[in-house]
């Protein structure tokens, strides 16, 4: 199969607003939110029609074109246009797609995002010297029967419910002040030693656009005293909500407000919304407390290649690594 590619950003804005599969983090109005006019995106075509899509940030650091993706948000990388192929044919048709991607790229010195969990085969990248690293975020499926998710959580999780509702009175009420949120979110990386890797402002552009579309929950937990005990901040699309961004104070953690502001997250989404992801995490403690609620170990690939030679042994390809962009 023969098949053309061209970077067009407006063209692809158009794609994101025709096709209800591309995911929340590579829609057109997130990248414009989160990296402003430093995105692109690779189109794929087969005979006149769009195929595929791969979305990318650019960045010169040190010299060097890095292509990755931004701050909080959580994957980036190839959409394929779903066909009713069958498996086979379907197989050769990704493969196809996927590998017109990875050579429509601009020119770089390292590639590095998080693809999305349903993007499973990277076969055609690993033939063009690309390399991949499995993550796990954990999801919640079916969210709807609040009951069956009630009985999903682990016994710890269902004591800090009732523990926060009927011991300290705590209530879970949503605010447009983004900053509330931030706070408990700044809290949360001090107490354990770190600053806040992101800035105000790219929150504040984050809630902006996403208030437009109605795609965001701003919780808070509050006592009767009015203290706030811990937040979260949730985004959506389609039938998918995802857990950005959360925090509590640390003088208060023992209340279980942490617990039940996010299972009020959870049951609490729109009709449309079949799954919670809780974004993952590397790190045991907080992959523990995810899984905790019942959700379901899923695997993503981070995927990526370096093309200079230099950078392969500099020692800012690891920061680059580490920080994103």
């Amino acid at each position: 199969m023969s098949l053309e590619t061209i970077c067009a950003r407006e063209t692809y804005r158009e794609i994101c607003d025709a096709e209800g599969s591309i995911p929340l983090f590579s829609q057109a109005w997130w990248l414009d939110a989160v990296a402003g006019p430093a995105w692109d995106a690779v189109i794929a075509y087969e005979k006149g029609k769009i195929v595929g899509t791969l979305p990318f940030i650019a960045r010169r650091r040190w010299g060097f074109t890095i292509l990755t993706q931004p701050k909080l948000t959580q994957s980036l990388g190839p959409w394929v246009k779903p066909t009713n192929k069958s498996y086979p044919k379907a197989l050769a048709h990704e493969k196809d797609v996927l590998g017109a991607l990875a050579e429509g790229l601009p020119r770089y010195h390292y590639y590095a995002q998080n693809w999305h969990c349903d993007r499973q085969n990277w076969l055609p990248f690993y033939w063009r010297g690309f390399e991949q690293t499995t993550r796990y975020t954990y999801r919640l499926h079916g969210i709807g029967n609040e009951q069956a998710l009630w009985e999903k959580l682990q016994q710890n999780i269902r004591g800090d419910i009732r523990k926060a509702r009927e011991r300290y009175q705590i209530a879970v009420r949503t605010t447009c002040d983004v900053d509330e949120l931030l706070e408990l979110n700044r809290m949360t990386f001090e107490r354990q030693g770190r600053s806040l890797p992101y800035s105000r402002d790219l929150v504040a552009r984050i809630d902006d656009a996403a208030a437009v579309r109605a795609a965001r929950d701003c919780l808070i937990a509050v006592d009767p005293e009015e203290k706030s005990h811990a937040g979260a901040y949730i985004v959506r699309h389609g039938n998918t909500a995802y857990y950005l961004m959360g925090g509590g104070d640390p003088e208060l953690r023992s209340s279980g407000a942490t617990s039940l502001v996010l299972w009020e997250a959870i049951r609490n989404q729109p009709e449309e919304v079949e799954v919670f992801d809780f974004e993952g995490s590397m790190i045991e403690p907080i992959e523990r407390y995810f899984r905790a609620f019942g959700a379901q170990q899923v695997p993503y690939f981070r995927v990526s290649r370096t093309s200079s030679p230099l950078l392969k042994t500099a020692t800012c390809l690891k920061k680059i690594a580490k920080g994103g962009a």
